[in-house]
């Protein structure tokens, strides 16, 4: 097996799509963006990246606040609208029907039509070159009602995440490959752990078929 060489590059994909919510107290916008990640888990921090000559760039600094709204397939479109296109006399919010909500101790608005918002406050900023880097603590987490289990389980596999590779957005694959720890798993466990996918299947389609009101074709389990 062999590989072409390249010269150095972003190469690092996938990455995750989102979208920032800022202001500077008197406009706000949304930005999406690319480089973006966890650094830390306690406190949990993470970063964005963007360029100076974003007008995004001039609101995070100026309040050292923002959220970063995760991206679901419903919300692709306008992920890519709030990427290539200005703010700074556009008003992304009316142009893809997106709706403002409150956030809880920062303030900047959240995207209502996103799974899952992350208030972020800005501890360090980095320029690294093309980009400036806002290292922030995720001071907040909200997620829709609609992806919480009973057992209180955040359900992401229903949220229909996506992913950004190479130019292209992605949806992620709903069945898992695996989860943290299989590969050392014991057979006693990971035959524990079927069973008991099998029971949320059954159950997320009896709910399904309840809010239907009628009979669907049984999962494959």
């Amino acid at each position: 097996m062999s590989k072409v060489t390249s010269k150095p590059g972003t190469m690092l994909y996938p990455v995750p799509t989102v979208m920032v919510s800022c202001g500077d107290g008197e406009k706000d916008n949304i930005i999406t963006i690319g480089w973006s990640g966890i650094v830390n888990s306690e406190p949990p921090m993470t970063y964005v990246s963007v360029r100076k000559s974003r007008f995004s760039h001039h609101l995070i600094q100026a309040k050292k606040e923002f959220v970063i709204n995760l991206v679901n397939e419903d919300l692709v479109k306008a992920a890519d609208f709030c990427g290539v296109r200005s703010g700074e006399n556009l008003d992304k919010w009316k142009e893809m029907n997106l709706h403002r909500e409150k956030a809880s101790i920062v303030d900047v608005p959240m995207i209502a039509e996103s799974p899952v918002s992350l208030e972020c406050v800005v501890k360090e900023v980095s320029e690294l070159g093309s980009h400036d880097m806002f290292l922030a603590e995720i001071v907040a987490v909200h997620v829709d009602e609609k992806y919480v289990g009973e057992n209180g389980a955040f359900e992401f596999e229903r949220m229909k995440l996506t992913a950004y590779n190479h130019g292209k957005y992605y949806a992620l694959k709903r069945e898992p490959l695996g989860f943290f720890g299989f590969s050392v798993m014991k057979p006693k466990t990971a035959k524990r752990k079927r069973r008991e996918e099998a029971g949320k299947r059954r159950q997320e389609f009896r709910k399904r078929t309840k809010a239907k009101g009628r009979p669907r074709k049984k999962p494959e389990l």
